[in-house]
């Protein structure tokens, strides 16, 4: 959280680490942080799929199967708080109100999100990248 002179912001859990204290105090969209918190949701599920966890070891056999199961399960819990999130949020003046305004807004911070954390695989895990090349591609493509 920070504190932005008048309000407070809630920002990721990590921060944007490439942006300095004084930009992330910045106020944003809500649909910011919801956006990272789907993309969490996605690396969670592509980082199991791709043997990418200690202790979890997929063979090449399992894998149509676990990719099947990992889009399920990325998918449904993003459904579920993406929907909890926009019913406690309600009519709140910081959401666009419109479906088709929100759909694209969130759609447009998830692939920003993904392109941020292509920057951060490319410095620290390049083989890592697929996850959010894999995002955008499903985003691109409207999965």
């Amino acid at each position: 959280m920070l504190f932005a002179g008048r309000d407070w912001v809630i920002t990721n859990f990590e921060g944007d680490f490439n942006r300095s204290l004084s930009e992330r105090r910045i106020k944003r969209s809500a649909l910011r942080d919801v956006a990272t918190m789907l993309r969490s949701f996605h690396y969670v599920s592509h980082a199991a799929l791709f043997g990418d966890v200690p202790g979890i070891v997929p063979s090449r056999e399992s894998h149509p199967q676990l990719e099947r199961w990992a889009k399920a399960w990325y998918q449904w819990v993003s459904a579920i708080f993406l929907k909890q999130y926009l019913q406690t949020a309600g009519a709140a003046p910081f959401l666009p109100q419109e479906a088709d305004e929100l759909n694209i807004l969130l759609g447009a911070y998830m692939i920003e999100r993904a392109l941020m954390e292509i920057e951060y695989e490319l410095e620290r895990r390049p083989a890592w990248i697929r996850i959010p090349v894999d995002g955008i591609l499903e985003q691109l493509k409207g999965a």
